[in-house]
C-alpha cells in the first residue's frame, strides 16, 4: 500500500492542506487535484472516518475524480474535494452553524483555488453558513443568489447516461418492465427511482434510513430489500447510489445485472475489477461521466451572465452524449470505459495545462 505522500505524487495532486479548528471540533482536508481548467470545484464530503488516513485517500480519490467529471462535463473548473472527519448528525443550530462558518474560514485560506459545495453529510443551509466567510461556494439557497440543492440534477444525468447504456445493452432506452436494483435512495438515488418509476422500470430499493425508505417504496411501488442483499438481485440494471467501492474483488461476481449506472463516486475499487466486470458483458457507465449534473447545476452560479437553468439543462443533455461515445470507444477499442472516459477527459486538461502560465 503507498503511503500518503506517495499517493499524492502518484495521482499528480497541486495541493492538499489539513485544517483544524479546536473551538468547534473541525478537522478537515482540502484537495486540489488540478487547477488547469479553472478553480478546483467540488463539494465538502462529511463522514465519521475510522482514521485520518481513510479520509485522506478519499479525498484524493474524489478530487482528482472531480478533474475528470468537470473536464468532461465541458465546465471551466478544475477538480477539488473535501472531506470533514466527523459525524453530520451529531450537529444542530448554533453549533453546527459555527462549525460550517469555521470551515469557510479553512476555505477561504485556498484564496480562491478552490470552490466548495454540499456533499454527503451536508446540506443547502450549510453552505450559507460557509459563504459568511468565504466567496469560494455555491449550492447555496436561491433565495441568496445560489441554485439550490444539486441533487435533482445530479440524478437526471445519471438517468439520461443510464438510458445511454442501456441501449446498447438491450438495443433500445425502453425501460418498460426493465428491473433496475437501485443501492441507496438518498437525495440523488431517491430522484433517480422517480425517474426509473416514470419511465415504467420495476425497482429494488435499499437504504438504511427506514423513513425514507419506506416513503420512496410507496411512491415508486418498488421492493425492498437489505442493504446487504440488493448486489445479489437478479435485474437488468443496478444503479448504485450509496458510497463508493462497492464493487470490489468480494461483490463483482456476485452481480446478476447487464448495466451498472448509477451516481455513486468511486464504484469499482480497481482496474481490475472493471476489466473482470467487462468480460462478463456488463457495460459499465464510468460514475465521474454519469454522475456530473449536480456540479454542471452549481458552477453555473459562476457564469458571468448569471445563473441559467437553460443552460444546465443543456450541458446536462451532453452527458449520455458523452457516456455513449465512452462505451462505444470501449466496445471497439477493448479498453476499459474508465480508461476511455479518463483519456477524453485528460485531452482537455493537458490541453490546459500546455497553455496556462506558471502560476
Amino acid at each position: 500500500m503507498k503511503s500518503s505522500l506517495e499517493e499524492i505524487s502518484v495521482r499528480g495532486h497541486e495541493q492538499v492542506s489539513i485544517f483544524q479548528d479546536e473551538t468547534v471540533g473541525l478537522k478537515t482536508i482540502i484537495a486540489i487535484h488540478s487547477n488547469a481548467l479553472g478553480p478546483a470545484i467540488g463539494g465538502s464530503r462529511m463522514r465519521p472516518y475510522a482514521s485520518f488516513e481513510e479520509a485522506l485517500h478519499d479525498v484524493l480519490r474524489l478530487s482528482e475524480g472531480m478533474t475528470y467529471k468537470n473536464a468532461l462535463a465541458g465546465i471551466p473548473f478544475g477538480g477539488g474535494k473535501s472531506v470533514i472527519i466527523g459525524d453530520s448528525s451529531t450537529l444542530t443550530g448554533d453549533r453546527r452553524a459555527k462549525f460550517f462558518q469555521s470551515f469557510g474560514r479553512q476555505v477561504e485560506k485556498c484564496g480562491g483555488r478552490y470552490i466548495t459545495a454540499e456533499d454527503m453529510g451536508t446540506s443547502v443551509s450549510d453552505m450559507t453558513e460557509i459563504g459568511k466567510f468565504t466567496k469560494s461556494v455555491c449550492g447555496r439557497d436561491p433565495n441568496q443568489g445560489g441554485s439550490g440543492d444539486p441533487s435533482p440534477w445530479t440524478a437526471k444525468g445519471t438517468f439520461d447516461g443510464l438510458l445511454a447504456a442501456a441501449e446498447r445493452a438491450f438495443g433500445s432506452d425502453n425501460l418498460n418492465g426493465k428491473h433496475v436494483a437501485v443501492q441507496g435512495v438518498g437525495a440523488v438515488g431517491g430522484y433517480l427511482a422517480k425517474h426509473l418509476a416514470e419511465a415504467g422500470a420495476r425497482l429494488t430499493i435499499c437504504d438504511p434510513h427506514q423513513a425514507r425508505l419506506q416513503s420512496i417504496a410507496k411512491e415508486t411501488g418498488a421492493t425492498i430489500v437489505g442493504t446487504g442483499d440488493i448486489l445479489t438481485v437478479d435485474c437488468d440494471i443496478f444503479a448504485p447510489c450509496a458510497m463508493g467501492g462497492v464493487i470490489n474483488e468480494t461483490t463483482v461476481s456476485k452481480l446478476k445485472a447487464k448495466v451498472v449506472a448509477g451516481a455513486a463516486n468511486n464504484q469499482i475499487t480497481t482496474r481490475e475489477v472493471e476489466r473482470e466486470l467487462v468480460n462478463r458483458g456488463v457495460w459499465y457507465a464510468p460514475d465521474f461521466a454519469i454522475n456530473a449534473g449536480g456540479v454542471i447545476n452549481v458552477s453555473e452560479e459562476y457564469n458571468p451572465k448569471g445563473y441559467s437553468a437553460d443552460r444546465v439543462r443543456e450541458l446536462c443533455s451532453r452527458i449520455r452524449i458523452t457516456v455513449g461515445e465512452i462505451l462505444d470507444e470501449s466496445k471497439r477499442s477493448g479498453e476499459l470505459p474508465g480508461d476511455v472516459a479518463i483519456k477524453l477527459a485528460m485531452r482537455r486538461v493537458d490541453q490546459a495545462n500546455a497553455n496556462r502560465e506558471y502560476r
